[in-house]
């Protein structure tokens, strides 16, 4: 059993949302680390749900895109949760992809120049009251160092183990070790004692991520070379439906975590050691039931 439990994404879907705060008082029960939810469905209005259906645990947008409110918004409903929260909010932000730019209708323009800039201001907006930590979503060295240089923390989606080091060799040491800079990673998950049956749902899972040329731009310089030739290539030819079928064994054994309880217990441990100190469990189930990829995590950190 791991030292200390990660912690888990949430997602408040349209007609679960209730039932998604009750999940979370849950959540929070077992002792997991910190609730991380994701940016589909209104997150910052999600976290207010959860400042106020807990009392104790950490929790996070993971991520708020910078371009889906004005900088002078943000920072006013950031004030909010941190003070109604007691301090326990985190406001993780990010330039977040181009399915999303579709869905806010936005351009986006240099990754790293938009989120310095948004830092920024957003420190800058005093006049609200406290603001929280800002965490950083990175993939590449040049954000990491920049999360490094003006963020309280910085978090991964499908970071590769492997590589994680090399990666974090971008921060200064005294970051590194400092245990109030938060350094996370969502990884997602799928426990089952049918290790072909996680697999495939996971494929199912991240295929769109091999759709996204940041992503495999993050993943060339991780090693996956070859496999993102062949993405690129099923691309190219308008083949991506067939998607899932490409994504490797190696891969997914870095990036993700599949398999029964106590395999996944061990992948939490190799993730801290690869110097993530908050992995974050993204629950998948094959049937793509939320409710049941979580229990499956309760019951396999009981």
């Amino acid at each position: 059993m791991p030292a200390a439990l990660p912690a888990l994404a949430l997602m408040a879907n349209p007609g679960q949302r209730l039932a998604t705060l009750d999940i979370a008082r849950e959540i929070e029960r077992r002792g997991f680390a910190g609730i991380s939810v994701s940016s589909s469905f209104g997150n910052m209005s999600q976290c207010v749900g959860l400042a106020f259906a807990t009392r104790r645990i950490p929790f996070a947008t993971a991520i708020a895109p910078i371009y889906a409110q004005a900088v002078d918004e943000f920072a006013q409903n950031a004030a909010y949760l941190h003070e109604v929260s007691g301090g326990r909010f985190q406001f993780g932000i990010g330039i977040a992809h181009a399915p999303s730019h579709i869905r806010l209708e936005v351009k986006p323009g240099r990754p790293l120049g938009d989120t310095r800039i948004f830092i920024e201001k957003f420190k800058a907006h005093t006049e609200y009251g406290p603001l929280p930590p800002i965490i950083v979503a990175t993939l590449r060295k040049r954000m990491i160092a920049l999360a490094g240089e003006i963020g309280d923390g910085l978090v991964f989606a499908n970071g590769s183990r492997a590589y994680m080091a090399d990666s974090l060799s971008a921060l200064p040491e005294a970051k590194r070790c400092d245990p109030n800079f938060f350094l996370g990673n969502r990884v997602r998950t799928c426990i089952s004692d049918d290790v072909e049956e996680a697999k495939a749902a996971l494929r199912q899972s991240m295929a769109s991520y091999w759709l996204m040329p940041n992503y495999r731009n993050y993943w060339k310089e991780t090693g996956y070379a070859d496999e993102m030739a062949t993405a690129e290539k099923v691309v190219a030819e308008g083949r991506s439906a067939e998607m899932p079928r490409y994504l490797t064994d190696r891969w997914l054994a870095d990036c993700t975590l599949f398999g029964p309880a106590a395999r996944i217990r061990e992948g939490i441990e190799a993730w801290r050691e690869a110097g993530i100190t908050t992995p974050v469990i993204v629950p998948i189930s094959p049937d793509g039931n939320q409710k049941r990829a979580i229990d499956a995590v309760f019951k396999a950190f009981e």
